[in-house]
């Protein structure tokens, strides 16, 4: 572990731990809190929302460069007969991507854009689940900043929402059929999985780690795993509903070629009901 990505860990946790301490003394009673945070952090509730995220990866390379990421992920339910619905959730990803050979330099641009339709039945109270399948598109306007593939796959989505948790998964996996011949084929897992703890003043402690495997690459970078979490806050103005977070991890498992670790700050979007 590097000693940046170590000093990441050490510090979220102890943000963690004060964070936690605080808000438990400060909480007062106001369930629409809990309720506005968990629907912001259920991927496939059926309400138009928005969430984006910037996300900073630093100690890519033998010069310890940063990674841009920003990702807009507008999810935007479609209702089908009887109870069931079609939830889309596309990520639009604009990225900088370093050169990871030199102190300088990189390519800045969009990138894949990924579009999952999860088809969803009717919704318990706390139990939400829904399938479907996962795409990658080459939409990349740089050959740094995507793969050049047209990809698919599964993808399954599964919630439980025991107040004042919100707890669940995103699993996928995409397989490239068509693309550029002159790029590397893709054959992608990823998993997120997500712990959310609300509390009745609007404060949130999370963790929203997104664990990969490229089943393509050598047996000693296959996997990248991130460990960390963060704080956030949910609140409304004029009648939309706004939950910031921000979030660090650490990776104990990553390629070679890869980030030590993450810095990460999501705003989410939504009219309040």
């Amino acid at each position: 572990m590097r000693r940046s990505g170590a000093f990441a860990w050490a510090a979220t946790t102890s943000l963690l731990a004060s964070s936690a301490a605080w808000v438990r003394a400060e909480a007062a009673p106001g369930p629409d809190a809990v309720e506005l945070a968990g629907k912001s952090e259920n991927p496939i509730e059926r309400l138009l929302k928005l969430p984006v995220q910037q996300n900073f990866q630093f100690g890519l390379g033998a010069y310890d460069r940063v990674e841009s990421l920003l990702k807009f992920e507008p999810v935007i339910p479609i209702p089908l007969s009887g109870s069931w619905a079609i939830v889309t959730r596309t990520i639009i990803p604009v990225q900088y991507e370093p050169d990871t050979s030199a102190p300088s330099g990189g390519s800045t641009g969009l990138g894949d854009v990924s579009p999952t339709l999860f088809v969803s039945p009717g919704h318990s109270e706390r139990f939400h689940w829904g399938v479907g399948p996962d795409f990658q598109l080459p939409t990349a306007t740089t050959s740094a900043t995507g793969s050049g593939k047209w990809s698919v796959g599964p993808s399954a989505a599964f919630v439980f929402k025991p107040k004042p948790w919100v707890l669940g998964a995103i699993a996928s996996n995409i397989w490239s059929f068509a693309g550029d011949s002159s790029r590397p084929a893709v054959n992608t897992l990823s998993v997120e999985y997500f712990v959310h703890y609300n509390f009745s003043n609007g404060w949130t402690l999370s963790t929203a780690p997104t664990m990969t495997a490229n089943w393509n690459a050598s047996s000693g970078d296959v996997w990248t795993i991130p460990v960390g979490g963060g704080v956030g806050r949910v609140f409304e103005v004029s009648g939309l509903a706004i939950h910031p977070t921000l979030q660090a991890y650490d990776y104990v498992k990553r390629p070679s070629d890869g980030a030590a670790w993450e810095l990460r700050l999501e705003v989410s979007f939504r009219r309040a009901e």
